[in-house]
C-alpha cells in the first residue's frame, strides 16, 4: 500500500537546487553576506529523489517533500532526496530542518522515520539522537518542528547532501516510512572545527579504558585538547593534554589502568561526557534474573541504537526488558498481522541474553465500540492477537498497562474478561508458552478489586503492579507503600503467584535542553538501589525500573542514560547492585544496627551474604565482611563503616546457592476455557474513569428495567455446552432470563444468553451493587485447577441511574 498516491505529484528529477546565502536575511546566490553564511534549501528542490512533492500553502515555498508509504524502499538507494548546495565558504555548518520529528513532541503526536545523512561522497550516518533531543524541538507549523540535525563539514563550492529513509516508524494504525521536509538550513560555525564528543566505550574494570576525543570536522592544524576525568564523588582521577593531528577528526588517550568500578565524568575543553566502568564480575542475566528495565523501544530508541542498548542493559545486569508494541499498527485490519517491526526488537534483545516482557496495548479502533474502549468488543480478537504475540516467544506477556487510570468506559469486569481471553490465547500458542502477567495496576482501588473478584488470578503466572514515590514529597524519594498494599491484597485473594513490580522509578525534575544536575543524578543513583532492594525485601519476585533509555516528558526525567546515551550514575549504581547481589534472594533485615540505619541481607546464590545498608544521616555501623560503595568500589581499611544516604554493600560468607525466582506457566481446564462477559448497551455504559479519580458509583448505569446479555466464549478446540446462571443481587434488584440459559458454543465461538435486570422501588439511586453470573460446563474433560466443571464467573457493578 502506498499512502502517498492520493496527494503526491511527481518530483522534478535533476532540478537545480535553490540556494540562498546571507546572515539572517535572504540574499541572492553569489552575493557577499554580512557575516557567517546562512544557506536555506527548500525540501521540494532536490536534484534527485524518489520521494513525492506535495502542495501546502503553509510551506515556505508552497510545496514540500512528503513521504508516507508502507512500500519497501527501492534497493539499494532507499527512499532518498539528494540536494546540490552551492556553499560560499568551506567549514563546519550547523544543520537544522523544518520537518517532522521522529518522536512525539509537546505540540504534536505526529512522528516520522529516523533520517540518515550522507555529505558528498561520505558514508551515511544515522541522525539517531535521543528522545529528549527531539522532544525539545520548537514548533514550526502544523506537525512540523525545527529540528537540530547536528553539524556537517562542507568543502565549499558545490556540496551534496543526501537524506535517506530506510526504517519504518510506528503510526496510529500501521508502520510506514515517513518523511515530511519543508526546508533545511546550514549556518557556518565560526571557530570550528571544535571538539564535539569525549567518550569512553563501556568496559569492565579489568579492561583498558580509552578516551576518544572527536572534532566536528577535520583539524586544519594540530588541535590541542585538555581533559580531566572525575569520579562520581567529584575526585579527579585523571587529567592531561593531547593533540588531534592536522587532517584528523579525533584521537584516543589511554586512561589509568587502576580505575575502580563506578561512574566517571569527562570534561574536555568544555565538552562533557560520562562513562561506566563496570564491575569485573558480570551479573546473572536472562529469565532467572530479578532485575529488569522498561524500554518502550518503538518510541524511545532509534533502530540504529537498539543493538548497543541491549548490550548496555545486559552488561548492567538487567535480566529483563519490558517492552510493547501498538496493536492497531500490528493488526490494522482484522487478521492482517504485521509484527515484523517489533519482532526484530524482540530478537535483538533476546540475542543479548535478555528476557522480554511484552505488554498488550489498547485495541484497534475497528475492534472497539463506544462502550468497550479500549478493549475489543469481541474477545476473540484478544485471544487471536495474544496468541499471535506469543508465537514470537517472548518470555512473558503482560495483559495491559495501567488500565485502572486510563480515561475509558472499561470497567474491572470487562477488563477481567479481556484478560481471560488473552491469557487463553497465550497458553494455547505453544507447549511451553510465555508467562502470563496480569495488567500493571497503577494503584489499588475499585477497578482492581472488581477485576480480582472476576477470578483472573487463576489465569496468570504473575501478578503485576506499579509503584512510584510521591513527586510532591521533598528530599530523598521514599519507597512507596504499593508493594505492601499489593501483597496484602494478594493474600486476601489467596493468590499463589509471584508479584512483579513492573514499573518503579522516581520523578526527577529536568529542564529543556539539559540533563539532570549532579545533585539530581546522585539522588537518582541512590534511589535506584533502594527501590530495588526494598522491593525485593517486600516480597516482589522481580523489579523493573522505569525507564532505561533517555526519557524526558513534561519536565520530568526518567532514563538511566543521558541525552548522548551516556550512562548516568544510576546506571553504574545498578550495575554494582546486580553484580554484588547475584541471585538476590532476600534473607531478612540486618540486625544490631544503630538507630537511623537500615540494612537488608541477601543471599547471592554464590555462598555469600550481602548486607545493603544506608542511613538518612551519617552514622557509624559495624558489619563484618568486605565493604563496597554505591558504585561497587571496594573500600579499604578496617573498623566501623559510615552509613549515609549512599547505600553500602558488605559481603560475607554465607549459605549455599539459593533458589531462583522461577515462575511456572499454569495449565487451564476446559471449564476455564469458557469466558463470560456481561454486555450492556452504550446508554447503560459505566461512566468514564477520568484517570482513575472519578468518584463512585463505578458500575453500569441502569434504568428500572434493563435488557443485557451474558456473552459466552468458548476458547476450546471443540464445541461445548454451557448452562448460565444468575446470582441474586439482593437489595431490591432481580435478574431473570428472557429465554433458555443452556447454549451450545462452537469451538472458538461465541453465544449469548439474554437477561432482564430490574430495580425495585426500594433501590436507591447511584449506589453500586454486585451483579454476578456463573456457568456450568456440561461436556469436556473438566479437571484442572477448578477441580470440576464450574466456569469462572463474571462479577460487575450496577446502579440505578
Amino acid at each position: 500500500m502506498d499512502l502517498n498516491r492520493r496527494t503526491a505529484m511527481a518530483a522534478g528529477l535533476g532540478a537545480t537546487t535553490a540556494v540562498v546565502t546571507g546572515a539572517g536575511t535572504a540574499r541572492a546566490a553569489g552575493t557577499k553576506a554580512a557575516g557567517p553564511p546562512v544557506i536555506t534549501v527548500q525540501g521540494e528542490s532536490a536534484a534527485r529523489t524518489n520521494i513525492p512533492v506535495v502542495r501546502d500553502r503553509r510551506a515556505s515555498g508552497g510545496r514540500l517533500l512528503a513521504l508516507l508509504t508502507t512500500e519497501r524502499p527501492p534497493e539499494p538507494s532507499g527512499w532518498y532526496a539528494t540536494y546540490r548546495v552551492r556553499v560560499p565558504e568551506a567549514g563546519v555548518y550547523a544543520l537544522t530542518a523544518v520537518a517532522t520529528a521522529p518522536v512525539e513532541t509537546p505540540h504534536t503526536e505526529a512522528v516520522a522515520s529516523y533520517l540518515r545523512l550522507a555529505v558528498n561522497d561520505g558514508a551515511f550516518t544515522d541522525l539517531d539522537h535521543a528522545q529528549p533531543h527531539w522532544y525539545d524541538s520548537p514548533p514550526a507549523w502544523g506537525d512540523l518542528s525545527v529540528l537540530d540535525l547536528g553539524e556537517v563539514e562542507l568543502r565549499g563550492g558545490t556540496d551534496t547532501l543526501t537524506f535517506r529513509v530506510d526504517e519504518k516508524t510506528v503510526l496510529d494504525t500501521t508502520t510506514a516510512y515517513v518523511l515530511t521536509l519543508d526546508r533545511f538550513t546550514l549556518r557556518l560555525r565560526p571557530g570550528h572545527p571544535a571538539l564535539r564528543t569525549a567518550t569512553v566505550a563501556r568496559h569492565r574494570a579489568d579492561e583498558p579504558a580509552r578516551l576518544r576525543l572527536t572534532l566536528d570536522g577535520r583539524a586544519r592544524r594540530p588541535h590541542p585538547v585538555r581533559y580531566t576525568v572525575t569520579d562520581h564523588f567529584g575526585h579527579r582521577v585523571a587529567a592531561g593534554r593531547t593533540t588531534i593531528p592536522e587532517g584528523a577528526t579525533g584521537t584516543t588517550v589511554a586512561l589509568p589502568k587502576d580505575l575502580p568500578p563506578g561512574h566517571y565524568r569527562v570534561d574536555a575543553d568544555g565538552v562533557g561526557g560520562a562513562f561506566a566502568r563496570l564491575p569485573v564480575r558480570p551479573a546473572p542475566t536472562g529469565a532467572a534474573s530479578r532485575f529488569g528495565v522498561n524500554a518502550w523501544a518503538a518510541s524511545l530508541l532509534p533502530p540504529s541504537r537498539l543493538d548497543e542498548f541491549a548490550a548496555a542493559m545486559r552488561d548492567m545486569g538487567a535480566g529483563w526488558v519490558r517492552d510493547g508494541q501498538s496493536w492497531p499498527a500490528v493488526e490494522p485490519t482484522p487478521g492482517g498481522y504485521d509484527t515484523a517491526h517489533h519482532d526484530r526488537a524482540t530478537r535483538t534483545l533476546r540475542a543479548h541474553g535478555l528476557a522480554v516482557l511484552d505488554v498488550l496495548s489498547p485495541a484497534p479502533e475497528w475492534a472497539m465500540t463506544e462502550a468497550s474502549l479500549p478493549l475489543p468488543a469481541d474477545l476473540r480478537h484478544a485471544y487471536r492477537y495474544a496468541r499471535r504475540l506469543a508465537a514470537a516467544a517472548p518470555e512473558a506477556l503482560q495483559l495491559s498497562n495501567e488500565p485502572d487510570v486510563d480515561t475509558t468506559r472499561s470497567t474491572g469486569d470487562a477488563h477481567a474478561a479481556f484478560v481471560k481471553a488473552a491469557a487463553l490465547g497465550i497458553k494455547d500458542a505453544a507447549e511451553n508458552p510465555p508467562l502470563v502477567v496480569l495488567p500493571g495496576i497503577a494503584q489499588t482501588g475499585p477497578f482492581q478489586d472488581l477485576m480480582l473478584a472476576n477470578d483472573v488470578v487463576r489465569y496468570a503466572d504473575a501478578w503485576a503492579f506499579h509503584g512510584y514515590p510521591d513527586p510532591a514529597q521533598p528530599g530523598e524519594p521514599e519507597f512507596p507503600g504499593a508493594a505492601d498494599e499489593q501483597h496484602a491484597l494478594a493474600r486476601r485473594h489467596g493468590a499463589d503467584v509471584p508479584l512483579w513490580m513492573t514499573e518503579c522509578g522516581a520523578f526527577q525534575t529536568a529542564r529543556p535542553g539539559q540533563d539532570l544536575t549532579p545533585a539530581e543524578q546522585a539522588v537518582q543513583a541512590r534511589y535506584v538501589v533502594r527501590s530495588m532492594v526494598e522491593g525485593l525485601a517486600a516480597g516482589n519476585a522481580r523489579q523493573f525500573w522505569f525507564a532505561a533509555p533517555p526519557l524526558y516528558d513534561d519536565g520530568v526525567w526518567f532514563g538511566l542514560l543521558d541525552r548522548a546515551f551516556d550512562p548516568l550514575p544510576a546506571y553504574s549504581a545498578l550495575a554494582a547492585l546486580t553484580s554484588l547481589l547475584g541471585a538476590a534472594h532476600f534473607v531478612g533485615p540486618a540486625r544490631r544496627l544503630p538507630a537511623g540505619a537500615r540494612g537488608l541481607v541477601f543471599d547471592t546464590g554464590r555462598g555469600e551474604l550481602v548486607t545493603v545498608v544506608w542511613a538518612p544521616r551519617p552514622v557509624r555501623v559495624r558489619l563484618r565482611g568486605t565493604a563496597y560503595d554505591i558504585m561497587g568500589r571496594r573500600l579499604r581499611g578496617s573498623g566501623p563503616l559510615t552509613a549515609s544516604p549512599d547505600p553500602l554493600y558488605v559481603v560475607s560468607r554465607g549459605a549455599g546457592p539459593s533458589p531462583a525466582p522461577e515462575s511456572a506457566a499454569r495449565t487451564l481446564s476446559d471449564a476455564e476455557h469458557i469466558v463470560l462477559a456481561q454486555r450492556f448497551s452504550a446508554r447503560d455504559a459505566a461512566p468514564g474513569k477520568e484517570d482513575g479519580d472519578a468518584p463512585a458509583p463505578y458500575g453500569y448505569r441502569l434504568g428500572r428495567r434493563t435488557r443485557m446479555r451474558v456473552e459466552v466464549y468458548n476458547f476450546s478446540a471443540g464445541a461445548r455446552t454451557v448452562t448460565v446462571t444468575a446470582g441474586s443481587p439482593g437489595g431490591g434488584w432481580s435478574v431473570r432470563a428472557r429465554a433458555g440459559t443452556r447454549v451450545r458454543v462452537a469451538a472458538r465461538g461465541r453465544a449469548g444468553v439474554d437477561f432482564v435486570v430490574a430495580a425495585g422501588s426500594s433501590v436507591p439511586r447511584r449506589v453500586d451493587r454486585r451483579l454476578s453470573f456463573g456457568a456450568v460446563l456440561e461436556d469436556g474433560s473438566g479437571g484442572g485447577s477448578d477441580g470440576g466443571r464450574q466456569v469462572p464467573g463474571s462479577v460487575a457493578l450496577v446502579h440505578l441511574k
